[in-house]
């Protein structure tokens, strides 16, 4: 199975050429980090996936004030959030026919995360910001896929499923 991540950092830009050794946001994932990261997830994942060769998507890291717009904008709540999740396929679509899977990677859709909210949140649950991005990359990509928590017996079963996913790459233990 090939995975391709399209990762957008906004924090490695020009626009933040300012950032120092102590600022948090600084400490970026490799490109080559999430592409592993993410192969491993969707392996575990594979019952849950559209048959495909490879598969695609995009994470963009980006601030509270960006994250904020996009909210806003897509889901009418005007405050920053942790994690959005642009699903690219419809839920319970029909398998894809063979010659499709073929040709182009299959894209799942995009994610965006605040890097400031995860520094926040990954501060307040103790563990680092390392840990709380794929926390959200993880949800995120559940989101991508179908799964969903409109009820607290969904809630833990996706908390459940990203516990295990974190576990494939050794974020938690």
């Amino acid at each position: 199975m090939q995975v391709e991540v399209n990762v957008q950092d906004y924090f490695s830009t020009a626009a933040r050429s300012t950032a120092t050794e102590a600022d948090p946001f600084s400490c970026s994932i490799s490109m080559d980090t999430w592409e592993r990261w993410f192969h491993q997830w969707l392996e575990t994942l594979q019952s849950d996936l559209p048959q495909a060769d490879a598969y695609e998507l995009s994470l963009r890291l980006t601030d509270d004030t960006e994250i904020q717009a996009l909210n806003a904008q897509y889901r009418h709540k005007d405050q920053p959030t942790d994690v959005l999740a642009f699903a690219a396929m419809e839920v319970n679509s029909p398998q894809l026919p063979t010659l499709m899977q073929l040709s182009l990677p299959l894209y799942l859709g995009d994610l965006v995360i605040s890097v400031e909210t995860a520094e926040r949140q990954a501060q307040q649950q103790g563990h680092s910001l390392q840990t709380e991005l794929g926390w959200l990359a993880t949800h995120g990509l559940l989101h991508l896929l179908g799964w969903d928590h409109p009820d607290e017996e969904s809630l833990r079963g996706m908390l459940n499923q990203q516990e295990i996913l974190l576990q494939t790459v050794e974020l938690i233990s």
